[in-house]
């Protein structure tokens, strides 16, 4: 059985993503081995598949960890007794923190994921339409409510706002001119004042 721990305690699988993401992110997906991630996490093939059944696992696992956090986070904002204006710019504003925090990976899936199996491929697209179903609600929530204009159609506004997420990992830098927060706050009120009535 695999160690579950290395000497400081971090869980071989977490050092397994941490080495997939750094390789991949660094390489492609395409030209990083099994033998160069298992290298790099410092454990066994053996290991690695106790974990995950393949590169192509460990490559789904990459997304959709960002992807369970940002829908648990939409959930609660979604869920909240605020405003529905405060619900759509909390949620607007973060998906933008979360996506920069996690910026290796948003660059790693748009580049990658076409090299997912079909299986996970389709599974990805499900978790990801779920999660811009429930985005597209708080407008149309707001829309109905007269908050919102009803203008330009919700499925129109939401593609607009995570466009500019999507192309986060073409331009964003850690050491530039805005933290994450400030680029969250601006693109959430340019989704605002595209709603505004």
């Amino acid at each position: 059985m695999p160690r579950t721990t290395d000497g400081d305690g971090t869980p071989v699988p977490q050092r397994l993503l941490a080495a997939a993401t750094r390789l991949f992110a660094e390489r492609g997906y395409d030209r990083t081995s099994v033998q160069e991630i298992v290298e790099a996490a410092g454990v066994t093939k053996g290991a690695l598949y106790h974990y995950f059944g393949s590169k192509d696992d460990l490559l789904h696992e990459v997304y959709a960890r960002v992807l369970r956090v940002q829908q648990e986070r939409l959930d609660a904002f979604a869920s909240s007794d605020e405003s529905i204006e405060k619900r759509l710019r909390g949620a607007a504003a973060d998906v933008v923190v979360t996506t920069i925090e996690n910026l290796d990976d948003a660059m790693i899936f748009f580049r990658s994921m076409h090299h997912l199996s079909p299986e996970k491929n389709k599974q990805v697209r499900a978790e990801r339409r779920r999660y811009h179903e429930q985005f597209r609600a708080l407008v149309e929530e707001g829309q109905e409510a007269g908050v919102f204009s009803k203008a330009t159609p919700a499925d129109l506004v939401v593609d607009y706002h995570f466009g500019s997420v999507h192309h986060l990992s073409t331009w964003y830098r850690p050491d530039g001119p805005m933290s994450s927060q400030e680029v969250a706050d601006h693109l959430a009120d340019l989704l605002l004042r595209a709603l505004r009535p």
